[in-house]
């Protein structure tokens, strides 16, 4: 069966340029590559420059799927991702080539590669952690649930309370974490390889520092401004979206430019050192040094054989 090659790691350590790279070496081989996207806002129509997206025309020629597929209004969902992403990774195998799932959401990653099963709901326990987040607040039901549960709350991070909510919920509903799932590193769904871009702390704060002051050079205010007028700021999910909503707090006068941007900054370092957390949790992954000149080459030796095999089947 072929093999799905997934690169990830923390946001700024260079994952979209690499899947370009090794793309155009799997296409020297005579394979065609495409790539899935995994990063949750990047499913988000217009959301470009706050979420680095790749311009269709940087990207060589090389097929994208699951970008720009929701609208700002909408609510991400992981189990709709998992559906979407998997049978976009089946079309993309009957085509006879190989899916680069490329992104940085350690939730969607693991509801892709893995035997990821969604829990049902209850009326009941999601009313009660409701009730919880409107009296409490989102930073104390955050603080329940990492008490309960430390890695679904390093995933979610501290900000999203719908997420949030539903993890308490499933937590009470099934007697077990909510991140349970992701230990089915035992169970993939289809064979894989991932691979995790790591960078140097220092170096990787210094390069997040200066992509969130590019986004405003290139015009992050305008993009929100022309988001605003499409339910941007109704959106659950896009409204929150780091350096989105610093960039609707500067256009309200909340906070000056500068503030919105040592915002941006701030919680964009916190992301990714929950992002690098996560992945450092996964034996499956296999380190790469983001650094490195020839990571494309690294990760094409790697994979030969599998390819190899699958090209054989």
């Amino acid at each position: 069966m072929p093999v799905i090659i997934a690169l990830v790691g923390a946001t700024g350590t260079g994952k979209s340029g690499l899947s370009l790279d090794l793309a155009e070496r799997l296409a020297a081989r005579g394979m065609q590559a495409e790539v899935v996207n995994a990063d949750a806002m990047q499913l988000y129509r217009g959301m470009d420059i706050g979420t680095a997206k790749l311009p269709v025309a940087e990207r060589r020629g090389v097929p994208h799927h699951l970008i720009d597929v929701l609208e700002v209004v909408d609510e991400a969902s992981v189990a709709r991702y998992q559906s979407d992403a998997r049978a976009a990774i089946d079309a993309i195998v009957e085509r006879g080539a190989v899916p680069l799932l490329v992104g940085g959401s350690g939730l969607y990653l693991a509801a892709v590669l893995t035997d990821f099963r969604f829990p049902g709901t209850d009326p009941a326990r999601r009313a009660h952690w409701e009730g919880e987040l409107a009296m409490r607040g989102t930073a104390a039901l955050h603080a329940e649930l990492e008490r309960r549960d430390p890695v679904a709350a390093a995933a979610i991070g501290p900000h999203n309370g719908r997420r949030i909510v539903r993890a308490l919920e499933v937590g009470d509903l099934t007697g077990e974490p909510f991140s349970a799932g992701l230990a089915a590193r035992e169970r993939p769904w289809r064979p894989y390889r991932q691979f995790a871009l790591e960078l140097d702390r220092a170096a990787l704060v210094a390069r997040l520092d200066e992509r969130v002051r590019g986004m405003w050079r290139a015009g992050l205010l305008d993009e929100v401004r022309g988001l605003l007028p499409l339910g941007l700021e109704r959106g659950v999910t896009a409204s929150r979206a780091i350096g989105y909503a610093q960039a609707i707090a500067q256009l309200r006068g909340e906070v000056d430019e500068a503030e919105a941007i040592a915002q941006t900054q701030s919680l964009t370092r916190r992301y990714a050192r929950r992002q690098v957390s996560w992945f450092r949790r996964d034996s499956s992954i296999e380190a790469l040094d983001a650094a490195a000149d020839d990571l494309a080459a690294q990760v094409e030796h790697r994979v030969a054989d599998d390819l190899a095999d699958s090209m054989n089947e």
